[in-house]
This record gives C-alpha cells, structure tokens and sequence, in this order.
C-alpha cells in the first residue's frame, strides 16, 4: 500500500509536469511537508492522552518541516506557484495525503516512515537528474535571498536539528548562485532519507535523538512517568 501511495504520487508528478520543473518541485515540496505534519499531530494526540511523550521526535519533524518549507519558499520565489492549477493540485493532494499518513501513523509508524522515505529518495533523484542537466544554467543565476538566509545567515539551529545522522554545525552549504541552492537542497532530502530510516528501527524511541540533545539521548516518557 505504501508503494502503492507513492507510486501514484510520483506518476503525477512525472507526467504533469514533466517538463515543468520549478512547478514540479513547487507541487513535490508543497507535499513533501505534509507527512511531518502528520506524524507532529499524532504525537501531540499521544502526549495529550498522556500515553507517552517523545520530546526529541517533536523537535526532529518539526525541523524537518521547517527545511521542506524553505525548500517550498525558494520553489515559490522561482515561480513554481505561478500557475494557480498548479497551487490548486499541489493543495489538494496535501490534504488527502496528510489524512492518509495519520491513518497509517496509528497503524504502523513504521509504514508511516517508509512512506517518507521513498518520497524523499524520489526528491533526492528528481533534484540529482535536475541539476546534471542544468549544471551550466543554474551556475549563471544567483541565489535567492530566502535561501541565503536558511542557509548561509540565519539562526541554523532548525537546520541542524533536522540532521540526526550529523552534529551541529558539522554541515555548511556554500550558497554562491542557484546551483548551489539545489545541491544543498538535494543534500537535505538524502538527510531526510537517513532520519526516516532511522525512525524505523527496532529501537527508534530509545535510539533517535536529536542534534542538539545535550544529554545524548531521546526523552522518553512512560504514561506513569507523566503521570506520577
């Protein structure tokens, strides 16, 4: 079922906008941040109900919608959403997407997880193809002032805490011109790539962590720890 969703998923996308590519990484992205949206609500449900709080997975997805957002943000400043069918379809597939992943999410997180790691290993080849192509084209144009500030000028905690498989500040994209936007933002699909493979561990509730946890380990909550 779950290759099922991204299957479909990547055939529009492929076909729609095969020769379209900032609508297409417009529509990719605008989806792309769904599924954290999803896992960030079921996890709040938890935690209200008191069955148990994973503190440092709220801060990973949070940051890893954060990133899919300023990857939308640039899409958007290219003129990915110029079309309004284009905003029209990417929306709407948002919304379905998003009420299917919570479904799954009380299911199998697991299955919720490798529902975004197939999705993010598409972005991360869709944006390789991309900039083997336009290699020279891209290096000509400059970079956009949104992806400045993400990347090179801003407050870089949310970019580092997406990056379970690095530590702080261990990456730093050059941002020069738009060529480089792209290969930073290839980069980060492949790091999202890494965190939905390390949610689907055995351990994942004991093992995942995030960058920025000082203590080295995930905050972990049994319903009676809660609830003394």
């Amino acid at each position: 079922m779950i290759r099922l969703l991204v299957g479909i998923l990547v055939f529009v996308i492929n076909t729609v906008y095969r020769d379209r590519p900032y609508p297409r990484f417009y529509v990719l992205e605008t989806v792309a941040r769904v599924p954290y949206f999803s896992y960030l609500s079921v996890l709040h449900l938890y935690e209200t109900l008191g069955w148990w709080r994973k503190a440092d997975w709220l801060k990973v997805h949070f940051a890893e919608s954060w990133n899919e957002l300023h990857h939308l943000l640039i899409m958007e400043s290219l003129g990915g959403a110029g079309f309004w069918g284009d905003r029209f379809l990417a929306k709407t597939a948002a919304l379905i997407y998003y009420w299917i992943i919570i479904a799954v999410y009380f299911v199998s997180p697991r299955s919720a997880y490798n529902f975004m790691e197939l999705v993010e290993q598409h972005a991360y080849s869709s944006y390789d193809k991309f900039l083997t192509t336009h290699e020279a084209e891209l290096k000509t144009q400059p970079a956009p002032e949104v992806a400045k500030i993400y990347y090179r000028d801003g407050d870089l905690y949310m970019f580092d805490e997406f990056q379970t498989a690095h530590s702080p500040s261990e990456r730093r994209p050059n941002i020069d011109n738009l060529y480089d936007v792209f290969v930073a933002i290839r980069d980060d699909e492949m790091e999202h790539v890494k965190t939905m493979v390390a949610c689907q561990q055995t351990n994942a509730q004991y093992s995942l962590k995030s960058p920025h946890n000082s203590e080295g380990k995930t905050v972990v909550l049994t319903s009676a720890e809660m609830n003394p």
